[in-house]
């Protein structure tokens, strides 16, 4: 019986000592197992992401241009109002007392001026009078009848009524503009009585509001800004300012088409157009280490019901579009250093078909470099051929989703690896692969 289980056991070890032989003998490279992807001609769009906020195209901030109390606030946020409409009013009275002065002012000086024109009549009947002398006592001069002193004295008479009257026109003159000084000295008072009823300038939403009935406002000088009562927002164009990374603004023109989403409405998208691309960087205070940003414009096509300025928006710019180009998979581009002739083309070894475990690589792992040879990273992919790998350089155009334009490089139809990524990651040119169950179908299509 025992000698019956020793034969039987030394048996199994020999039978599974030649499986295990035959399997090493016989066993062949089935290489690595991978996915792939057959290129195909796909509409192709180029988008540059970025946020930013909502804001109006038309908004007025409400500024007091005189000191005062608020005596009169008739709108509150979220109000919608007209042009022309009354908002506010500060308190009027001392700007009042001011007008009623310069009008008392002017109403003297209108008082003077009539005094003066009616003195210069006088003076004007009474010159005409001395004048008359004058020629009598002419004549009776020629005639000997009067003395020289009679002469001399109807003389001096005219010749004081004249400078009289002279100076009569001077002070009217100077009446005259001090008049017109006390008109212009009214016409502001009246103006700066007028600045303290404001009114909106433009058809629009109170976004804003920073003041209250009863509190003093408070007018802009050189150096400190004045209080900004209200905001009012026109809300019938609207626009989204994004900030846009450095490295995708040469891509954003104006005219551009673009697809806002606004966070406050996750269900919709919305149309727009770049109108305004800016040219100098964002700059923000206290950040040093912040990415550089540029302000793009993007202005919707449509009107928004509920809309608000301050909401929170992503615009994709579309840059570019490609119709039916050929197209390769994001994922499948790869970077090698690979080594190059002087012409550009890799060198590779060649296939040795006795040996199956030898793959077709470029020769960069080589110590010694061929005249004219050299090491380059080349972008590309690697493409299915005979079960090997075969890294094929690329040349590519604009990016979309999940798809880069082939300029050069591949052709319709063929196969490239696509993944897995660790094995992509670590994949040679002219390792053997073969391709996974789950994609070979979708291969061969």
């Amino acid at each position: 019986m025992n000698r019956k289980k020793l034969f039987i056991g030394i048996g199994v070890v020999a039978l599974l000592g030649a499986m295990a032989y035959a399997n090493i003998v016989f066993k062949k490279d089935t290489g690595i197992e991978v996915t792939v992807e057959k290129i195909e001609k796909r509409d192709l769009e180029a988008i540059v992401s970025a946020s930013g906020k909502i804001q109006p195209k038309r908004s007025v901030n409400i500024s007091a241009e005189t000191m005062g109390k608020v005596v009169g606030l008739a709108v509150n946020e979220g109000d919608v109002v007209k042009q022309g409409q009354f908002l506010l009013q500060v308190d009027p009275r001392n700007l009042q007392t001011a007008v009623d002065s310069r009008e008392a002012s002017l109403a003297a000086s209108r008082s003077s001026i009539e005094e003066l024109k009616k003195n210069r009549d006088t003076v004007s009947l009474t010159l005409k009078n001395y004048q008359e002398i004058l020629r009598r006592q002419t004549e009776l001069f020629k005639g000997g009848l009067v003395t020289r002193e009679a002469l001399d004295q109807a003389q001096l008479a005219v010749n004081s009524t004249q400078a009289q009257l002279a100076e009569i026109a001077q002070r009217i003159l100077t009446a005259e503009t001090r008049l017109k000084n006390d008109a212009a000295n009214l016409e502001s008072a009246k103006y700066d009585l007028n600045k303290v009823r404001l009114v909106s300038p433009i058809n629009g939403i109170v976004t804003k509001r920073n003041i209250e009935e009863g509190e003093t406002v408070v007018i802009g000088t050189m150096n400190n800004a004045g209080t900004v009562l209200l905001t009012i927002a026109d809300m019938s164009v609207v626009e989204a300012e994004v900030e846009v990374d450095e490295t995708d603004i040469p891509f954003v023109t104006l005219g551009q088409q673009a697809k806002i989403k606004i966070d406050a409405f996750p269900d919709r998208s919305f149309k727009g157009q770049v109108t305004e691309v800016g040219n100098s960087p964002i700059v923000t205070a206290g950040a040093t280490t912040r990415a550089t940003n540029f302000k793009v414009v993007v202005t919707l096509e449509e009107t928004i019901p509920d809309v608000r300025p301050g909401f929170t928006c992503t615009a994709d710019i579309t840059t570019a579009t490609r119709q039916k180009a050929v197209a390769v998979p994001i994922q499948a581009t790869t970077v090698r250093e690979m080594v190059v002739d002087a012409s550009g083309q890799i060198v590779r070894d060649p296939v040795d078909a006795g040996k199956e475990n030898r793959s077709r690589r470029a020769v960069a792992t080589s110590a010694d470099l061929k005249p004219g040879q050299s090491r380059k990273e080349l972008e590309g992919v690697f493409v299915i051929k005979d079960g090997r790998s075969v890294f094929t350089p690329l040349k590519v155009g604009i990016s979309g989703d999940k798809y880069f334009e082939v300029l050069s490089g591949l052709k319709e139809g063929d196969e490239v690896i696509t993944g897995p990524f660790s094995s992509v990651r670590g994949m040679k040119d002219g390792d053997p692969v073969k391709i996974a169950p789950s994609t070979s179908g979708a291969a061969k299509k």
